[in-house]
């Protein structure tokens, strides 16, 4: 017999229907291509894969929340929120390029949904910012893509703490030591940023608690 799937996520629904009105929103597609839900339900599975513990369907949803904030700061919201989709669609932590391939995976995907050639670059381009999370000064989508991947740095402290934990499990695979060191690389480089966040929003709300929460993890990483 084969193994029971685990139970959908409760928000499983409203994701199906958010990607669809987005879909919606921006494509034309043929009268043969696939409907919505075949989209939602692909991409809903690649975030429910069983190695991840951090980016998961959890983290998807709080990244389309935050852009649903930020939203008036993006130059097209809905082409955000597709790159938020897409931006961790393929994740394998003991791989690299994960961007670079589900930028790939939205390259095959949104042309056959019926988005155009510059909306469907424009998604790809996006996804492919979260490698750094370092937006052109301007760029308006890509400052809000950034920010609701990042906002999760200005948690309260027992939210920050699961996260971090939720990372770690991720990365079960590094011994403790690597980990350490290379986890505290990344909060000195992030750290070492003139600004974690672009948006006005981000500025005011995000970016003390981030740096508060980084410093106190990179001292206990150090201790």
């Amino acid at each position: 017999m084969s193994a029971s799937r685990p139970p959908a996520h409760p928000a499983h629904e409203e994701l199906r229907e958010r990607l669809a009105a987005t879909l919606r929103a921006v494509a034309h597609p043929a009268a043969d291509a696939p409907g919505p839900e075949a989209y939602a339900a692909d991409l809903l599975a690649r975030w429910a894969e069983p190695q991840r513990r951090y980016h998961t369907t959890d983290h998807l949803l709080a990244v389309l929340g935050h852009i649903d904030t930020l939203a008036g700061h993006a130059a097209d919201p809905e082409l955000v929120r597709l790159a938020a989709w897409f931006h961790d669609a393929v994740y394998l932590p003991d791989r690299e390029h994960n961007e670079d391939r589900s930028a790939r995976l939205a390259e095959r995907a949104l042309p056959e949904a019926g988005l155009s050639a510059g909306d469907t670059a424009e998604v790809a381009r996006l996804v492919r910012l979260t490698v750094g999370h370092d937006p052109a000064a301007g760029d308006r989508n890509g400052e809000v893509l950034c920010d609701a991947d990042l906002a999760i740095l200005a948690s309260a402290p027992d939210a920050y703490a699961a996260y971090t934990a939720a990372v770690r499990e991720e990365y079960a695979f590094v011994p403790a030591d690597a980990f350490r060191a290379g986890r505290a690389a990344i909060l000195e480089q992030l750290l070492a940023l003139p600004g974690l966040f672009r948006t006005p929003y981000g500025i005011a709300h995000w970016e003390g608690p981030a740096r508060a929460n980084l410093r106190t993890e990179l001292d206990s990483l150090r201790a």
